[in-house]
């Protein structure tokens, strides 16, 4: 682990801890920003899935976005917009100045806005940056590492936020936090460059190693690319897989720290700690993941390795999820569903280096297409979790990501990552 490709996989990993602190405070904010609005369950819910559309929509157009413009400044521009967006949160009248509804339709446009200025970031760090820093024997871990970095940030940013609010409120909680898009842009201005050849620190036999198991750096993404990504069977399948993790993702996203305080009665403080505990275990099962991913790859090629590492994952994720969602026991419930979100990031690297195996040099379009596939079930679970909740009780509703994970399962049982796809829009 020597050569400056680690820097850039740290500013990655800064990168992708700010994003979620200025995307996980919202959710943290959202019982104290929902009473002091004058908002029902329903209408924070419409407010949870206007960040995901945004963030779902833009996932595909983010890869476009990043071959055009490259990594450095597409980073470097949505980083600024974290900022200003979050205080933009922070400024949305409430309804003693103006119609509820309009409340709700503002938060609903800044949310937006907010998921469509995140949409590029992993389709543009992980199919851009990482996967022209790294060789492609070493891209497991660094997608690990990237998506520990963004637990880690949502794990301080519920006892953070909790903290910022009892002292100052839920708005001054926001506008504190605002400035970290700026830190995470300078960063990647700074520290990070779209070819690793422009960089004065790469040595030449770092870039030797790097360029060891890849096409030419120099080979040119042909004109139709989106064409080749979006007419191939695994790349799809693996993006319909990921829709059924990311479902269980985005409940627990959106609605854990309100499903504590509401419906299992735990003090904000002790809400803080545990949606904290979750998003840690996050974190430890996305770095097992990573290293976990290249080890089975070696051992048994990408196609099984990715296959048996993804299922084992979502099967455990669904079964604890269903634990905790049955248990008559708080303790239990909690733990049980701590341990289901941290099976959900084991899935992160063997996704993703999958893809990346599938699509080759049109990495970073086809990371887009398969974070496009995620993140839609932000909007619809936004909708769909308070909906069973208010019909069958939130027991049912958990239970509900129980089924897409054992969905997505089984869905691997058809992919084969050692196909590379097509290499001819005509193909």
């Amino acid at each position: 682990m020597r050569g400056y490709r680690w820097v850039v996989l740290g500013v990655i990993i800064l990168a992708s801890f700010v994003a979620y602190i200025l995307r996980t405070n919202v959710s943290i904010v959202s019982e104290s920003m929902m009473v002091d609005l004058g908002m029902s369950e329903y209408q924070l819910g419409l407010v949870f899935s206007a960040f995901a559309a945004g963030y779902a929509i833009f996932q595909f157009p983010g890869g476009l976005i990043g071959d055009r413009f490259g990594p450095r400044r597409t980073i470097a521009a949505i980083a600024i917009a974290w900022t200003v967006l979050t205080i933009a949160t922070a400024l949305v009248p409430g309804s003693d100045t103006w119609p509820i509804a309009w409340t709700v339709g503002a938060l609903m446009l800044v949310r937006f806005l907010i998921g469509a200025a995140n949409g590029p970031f992993f389709p543009v760090t992980i199919g851009g940056t990482i996967e022209r820093w790294f060789p492609a024997s070493q891209w497991g871990l660094p997608n690990g590492l990237s998506s520990a970095g963004l637990t880690l940030g949502a794990a301080m940013t519920a006892p953070l936020i909790v903290a910022l609010m009892e002292g100052f409120g839920w708005r001054y909680a926001l506008l504190i936090v605002a400035p970290a898009g700026l830190v995470a842009a300078l960063a990647y201005w700074t520290l990070v460059t779209d070819d690793p050849a422009e960089h004065p620190m790469i040595t030449e036999a770092e870039l030797e190693f790097i360029r060891s198991d890849r096409p030419p750096a120099e080979a040119d993404i042909e004109k139709g690319a989106w064409k080749l990504v979006l007419k191939d069977r695994n790349i799809l399948l693996i993006a319909t897989s990921y829709f059924c993790m990311n479902y269980v993702f985005y409940l627990f996203f959106s609605w854990f720290f309100y499903y504590l305080t509401n419906v299992r009665e735990f003090s904000a403080d002790d809400a803080g700690l545990f949606t904290a505990a979750q998003w840690i275990l996050g974190a430890v099962g996305a770095t097992v993941g990573g290293f976990a991913c290249d080890m089975l790859i070696r051992k048994l090629g990408i196609r099984r390795g990715t296959r048996l590492q993804t299922m084992t994952a979502l099967v455990l994720s669904g079964a604890f999820l269903y634990i905790g969602a049955t248990s008559g026991d708080v303790m239990l419930t909690v733990i049980a569903l701590c341990f289901s979100f941290g099976f959900t990031q084991l899935t992160e690297a063997p996704m993703w280096v999958a893809t990346m195996g599938v699509a080759g040099r049109h990495s970073q379009i086809a990371t887009g297409v398969l974070n496009t596939g995620g993140n839609i079930p932000g909007a619809i679970g936004g909708l769909m979790v308070p909906f069973i909740a208010a019909r069958l009780g939130w027991d049912a509703a958990i239970i509900s990501g129980s089924l897409f994970a054992f969905a997505g399962a089984l869905l691997w049982l058809l992919i084969r990552a050692d196909e590379p796809m097509a290499e001819s829009p005509n193909a």
